[in-house]
């Protein structure tokens, strides 16, 4: 065996693990599993085993025009695929490059517009967009690419207004959009506590790698969810820190939540 047989097979390796990945607790997984049984008895059904012509015929035209079945099929795990593919470093650099003062004060705007919306107890819903673009969300509200302030995020979630019902998007230091609506979470194991910002905020991050915040118009309680799970009752101080990490580029494959619990175990014990 050659070197570069070795190096091929560690390769064939990777992509499966990583394919496998990807697909596990999925729909897909179930879908494999059925395509894999049919090739089996496509094969066995054949001549030299149980010589099933007729169903081996059948098997075989099949899988002969599975490949666009499954190009359809497999739609959204393809995109989810390619997604993840151009999110990895080799491709990109980091999401994003605001640095200094324009950092800060992006951090700021939002930090203290989401504290007097707690205060004040007034429902809202931020995404954050970060590798995976969101044009789709957005067109679905009111574009608006103004700078991130404090006063209009504030003035967008007030009620009886325009603007108020929906998620808004930033991108960068720009609201991108207002009045965006998002997809809701197919996880059956959300806590019924939640309602439908919470649920919406879920759905977006478990399509997406963007970070959402949420601030609950029943109790003023603030959250964050990122890839399909959320962290509740936020302080200020928390918020500000995890979008501050946010913005900086990480090595750290860990989400922001994961983090924040974790702290938060160790502060309790």
């Amino acid at each position: 065996m050659r070197i570069r047989d070795v190096i091929d097979i560690i390769i064939v390796a990777v992509v499966f693990y990583k394919v496998f990945t990807l697909i596990r607790e999925t729909r897909a997984e179930q879908l494999i599993k059925g395509i894999f049984a049919i090739f089996v008895f496509e094969k066995i059904s054949g001549e030299g085993w149980l010589e099933l012509y007729t169903i081996n015929w059948i098997l075989k035209n099949t899988m002969t025009v599975g490949v666009i079945a499954i190009l359809i099929v497999f739609q959204p795990e393809l995109r989810r695929g390619l997604e993840y593919i151009g999110r990895s470093r080799f491709f990109t650099k980091s999401f994003l490059e605001i640095k200094g003062e324009s950092l800060s004060k992006t951090v700021d705007e939002i930090v203290e517009a989401c504290a007097s919306l707690s205060r004040q107890r007034i429902g809202a819903l931020i995404v954050l967009e970060r590798e995976t673009g969101l044009n789709e969300v957005a067109e679905t509200g009111t574009i608006i690419n103004g700078t991130v302030s404090s006063n209009l995020l504030i003035n967008i979630f007030i009620p009886n207004t325009p603007l108020h019902d929906g998620a808004v998007i930033i991108k960068e230091d720009k609201i991108k959009a207002a009045a965006c609506f998002l997809p809701l979470t197919d996880n059956m194991n959300v806590s019924k506590e939640l309602g439908t910002r919470h649920r919406a905020a879920l759905g977006i991050s478990e399509r997406s790698d963007s970070l959402s915040i949420i601030v609950s118009e029943e109790t003023g309680s603030i959250s964050i969810a990122e890839k399909g799970t959320i962290a509740r009752h936020l302080d200020v101080k928390t918020l500000r820190q995890i979008l501050i990490d946010m913005y900086k580029p990480k090595d750290s494959p860990q989400t922001f939540v994961a983090k924040w619990r974790r702290k938060d175990e160790q502060g309790e014990e």
